[in-house]
Parts: structure tokens; C-alpha cells; sequence
């Protein structure tokens, strides 16, 4: 059975007006459920996890000024939420739901996170509405309970995971891929082990024949044992933030091609959401669901 996890803290109140889709994160499940792609038995409600798995990641200084609401403003600002206690538990929740996701993927091949996908947070920072990087910390989780010795991560958000990249910068054991648009948001980039930096614009050809070419090739190489899929949307061509072209109909084969090639393989996937910022709600909420759609379609 495909596992999802999801939590209604999820959906974080924020100002008027903020530029982040939260209303997507409860929008999201009551749209699965609505179609019958999912029954309320696929999903499974994280917890506060064990701080040990998260400083294994995160600077413990950096982690507890979180706990404690001690960010200072600068660093705060690049964060771009108001920091509240709340953030920081729905933080840590997202983070257990992709730990407990590795455990369902390992058993099911695949597992969901409705939100994650964390990839600007940096071992001793945040930004870009990111704080805890979940598949990091979800990486660093399989390794301590000897579950996965290659792993790889492929984020195929429209932004670079600069966050992952630098936390893994001189780690063998974990592989970087990243696929994003050259102009687009770090302005900074961070080295991953393989970054791919699209011109403005790319559509749904370029973008699928470059993946179809490069990820086979990567696998067969690496021989990752666990996969960790970062599957944002924003690569759409109606999103603000993103400089892509491509279509919903080529972002989900995009989702398609990663899920077979993962499941032919028979390597365990964990798939968290990441961006998403198409100006009609409805457009991030269809584009997310094929993700689901095509899980249950491909492994169940």
C-alpha cells in the first residue's frame, strides 16, 4: 500500500498576502481523496522525532537557536517566514514524516510526503522557506540504522538544492543530482555531485530527453541502493518562480520516467513534494496529485 505522510500542520497560517501556496498542503490530500486515488488509510500522521537524527544533519547550535526562536533577524529574513514555534514543530514533523517514509519506501518500494522537499536548508542555516532538510536528514536516518549504504538524491525541483549540496559536499556515500534552472533562484550556486543548469525556457522535449539520458546512466554508475525523489512543480511554465517551460502533461511523464526507472530497478523511493508556485491554485494542486496518481498507478 502506497504510505503518505501528512499532517494538518502542514498548513502553516501566514500573513495576508504571503507569496507561499500553503492552502496546497490541505488542498493536496482532499483532492486524492476526492478522486479515490487515496482511502485515509494511505496516510499516516508524523510525530516530533528524535532531535539525534536531526542534529546529525543540522549544526546543533544552528538547531537548538530554532528550538528557542533565537534565529537572529538577518538570517531570519532569509528564511521568509515569520519564525513561531508552530513553524518549527511543522518543521520537524515533515522531517519525521520522510524518516518514517524510508521505512514504508524500503518495505512498499515507494512512499509520499505531502510536503518536504526542504532542499535550500543548509547544515547551519535556512532559506528559501526552507529550515530542516528532510531527505538529508532522511538520508543521514537510513545510514544510522544501517538501512542504506548508496544513496542517491534526485531533485528535480526548478531551484538548485544548494542546502543538500552542501551538506553532503565531501560525503562519497550520498550522491547530488540536481536539474534546475540556470537562472533561477540560489543566483550562488552550490556544487552537487552532478548539476544540470537549464536555459530559460526549456520545455517538454529538451528537459525529458536530457533526464531519460542522464538518470539510467547515473543509476547504472552509482548503484544507489535508496533513492530520495524531489519532485517540485515549479518547473511548470506558468509558475512565478520559475524560468522553465515545461507543461503539466511533460512534468507528470517527467514523474512517470523516475518512477518506472526506480521500480524496474527495484531501488526504494522516497518522494517529497518541493515547489510549487503556479499562480492558480488549482494548477499546483493537479500537477502535485500526479505524483500520487502515478505512484499508485506504477507500484500498486
Amino acid at each position: 500500500m502506497l504510505k503518505i505522510a501528512y499532517h494538518p500542520i502542514y498548513k502553516h497560517s501566514l500573513p495576508e498576502g504571503h507569496r507561499f501556496p500553503m492552502l496546497k498542503y490541505e488542498l493536496l490530500p482532499k483532492q486524492l481523496l476526492h478522486e479515490g486515488t487515496c482511502t485515509l488509510e494511505n496516510f499516516f500522521e508524523p510525530e516530533i522525532p528524535n532531535d539525534k537524527y536531526i542534529v546529525a544533519v543540522h549544526d546543533p547550535e544552528y538547531f537548538y537557536d530554532l528550538l528557542n526562536i533565537k534565529i537572529p533577524s538577518r538570517e531570519a529574513r532569509k528564511i521568509g517566514f515569520p519564525l513561531t514555534e508552530d513553524l518549527v514543530e511543522r518543521e520537524r514533523m515533515i522531517a519525521d514524516g520522510t524518516m518514517k517514509g524510508c521505512l514504508y519506501a524500503l518495505e512498499n518500494g515507494i512512499a509520499m510526503n505531502i510536503a518536504g522537499g526542504t532542499h535550500h536548508a543548509y547544515s547551519d542555516h535556512g532559506e528559501a522557506f526552507c529550515m530542516l532538510n528532510d531527505q538529508a536528514i532522511g538520508a543521514r536516518y537510513l545510514q544510522a540504522k544501517s538501512l542504506a549504504k548508496k544513496i542517491l538524491i534526485v531533485d528535480l525541483d526548478v531551484h538548485q538544492g544548494n542546502g543538500t549540496a552542501e551538506i553532503f559536499q565531501n560525503d562519497a556515500s550520498v550522491f547530488t543530482f540536481s536539474m534546475h534552472g540556470a537562472s533561477n533562484y540560489p543566483f550562488k550556486k552550490e556544487q552537487s555531485d552532478l548539476d544540470i543548469a537549464l536555459p530559460k525556457d526549456t520545455g517538454d522535449r529538451d528537459y525529458l530527453s536530457l533526464l531519460k539520458e542522464t538518470l539510467p546512466k547515473l543509476i547504472s554508475k552509482e548503484k544507489p541502493d535508496f533513492i530520495f525523489y524531489l519532485c517540485g512543480v515549479d518547473v511548470i511554465a506558468s509558475d512565478k518562480l520559475g524560468t522553465l517551460g515545461l507543461s503539466i502533461k511533460g512534468c507528470k511523464e517527467r514523474d512517470a520516467f523516475v518512477l518506472e526507472t526506480c521500480n524496474r530497478l527495484q531501488i526504494p523511493v522516497q518522494c517529497s513534494m518541493g515547489g510549487g508556485y503556479s499562480p492558480d491554485i488549482k494548477t499546483i494542486v493537479d500537477a502535485h496529485a500526479n505524483t500520487f496518481r502515478l505512484a499508485q498507478e506504477i507500484y500498486f
